[in-house]
């Protein structure tokens, strides 16, 4: 899901030459504008609410997505976090459809806060200043945290305990994100698979009940061609075993088979490369491809993948493979 991004500098000063006004004489009827960037959104399952983060400070926007015969997307509120960053905010949605959010710049500013009300709910209360890959829930309470060192950290937000970590091991040069299952696909129902995808394409595979055991790993062909990680992605497939994507090193979506990945780590091939968002560059060599900054899979449709890119494209796209049953 996406918001329509800032009105351009260059449209508000013409309509300031012709006389007009953007609030006057103009209406809104699709979308919605901010007055900053957007470097996080996330949607609060069962609701029309949206919650952003500008990535300039870790203070959230709320939105509200029209309704019934609107898809006008306004500003319900915002959230300022008991502790302030001038750092971006990671946003975990709940899984339950509560108007509840945990976000946070570093695992010691995370809280869990009620968009309604604006109140804290849980708070971390321990000075821990990793930085924040990458934030989600596995169960209605129990969350993991991602640093960008790769280190992992397991919190309940029913109690007051200080979230557990497991040290990355070796690797502490690079950057990390990761993703966890959402244990409905796997063999064993309610099993969550952990994956960390680090800066150099490696893919490290874990158990959510032993996250310091890898159960298999793999060097990912990835061709890395940007001076920065900033939108580095790996997540699972929410209806097919197995199936991870990863996107954020260049202009592509790639998806991986993981049921034949061992503890040693050796070099996996895609199963499937989505390049439409390069396509537009190939019949022109001066135009650097636009970089994939997201990328999720489609909730229930098990083989549809939604991408967007970093010259405003998003492509919702197909993929098939004989070999993968869902």
């Amino acid at each position: 899901m996406c918001i329509n991004l800032n009105i351009q500098l260059e449209l508000l000063n013409g309509l300031q030459e012709k006389g007009l006004c953007a609030e006057r004489d103009f209406k809104v009827v699709h979308g919605g504008f901010t007055n900053g960037p957007v470097h996080c959104l996330k949607h609060i399952k069962g609701t029309r609410c949206v919650v952003t983060n500008d990535g300039l400070s870790n203070k959230l926007q709320v939105w509200d997505v029209g309704g019934n015969d609107s898809d006008v997307i306004k500003s319900s509120g915002c959230i300022q976090p008991t502790r302030v960053s001038q750092s971006g905010s990671k946003i975990a949605p709940g899984l339950t459809g509560d108007l509840h959010v945990l976000h946070g710049s570093q695992i010691c500013d995370l809280q869990l806060t009620d968009l309604t009300s604006g109140s804290s709910l849980y708070s971390v209360g321990k000075d821990i200043p990793d930085v924040l890959s990458s934030l989600q829930f596995v169960t209605g309470s129990v969350f993991l945290a991602c640093t960008c060192g790769g280190d992992l950290f397991v919190g309940d937000t029913r109690t007051s305990t200080v979230p557990t970590p497991t040290p990355a091991e070796g690797r502490e040069s690079e950057l990390w994100c990761m993703a966890a299952s959402s244990g409905l696909s796997s063999p064993e129902q309610g099993r969550h698979r952990v994956a960390r995808l680090s800066s150099s394409g490696l893919v490290v595979l874990s158990d959510l009940r032993d996250l310091r055991s890898c159960v298999g790993q793999a060097q990912l062909d990835i061709q890395r061609n940007i001076p920065s990680h900033d939108f580095m992605n790996v997540s699972w497939a929410p209806a097919l075993d197995n199936c991870l994507s990863v996107s954020g090193f260049n202009g592509l979506v790639e998806i991986y088979d993981t049921s034949t990945w061992i503890p040693e780590c050796r070099e996996s091939k895609p199963l499937f490369v989505h390049q439409g968002h390069v396509m537009s560059s190939v019949s022109h060599p001066s135009i650097i491809p636009p970089l994939v900054t997201s990328h999720i899979w489609h909730p229930s449709r098990p083989q549809t993948v939604l991408s967007a890119a970093a010259d405003g494209s998003m492509h919702v796209w197909d993929w098939v493979n004989s070999t993968v049953a869902p």
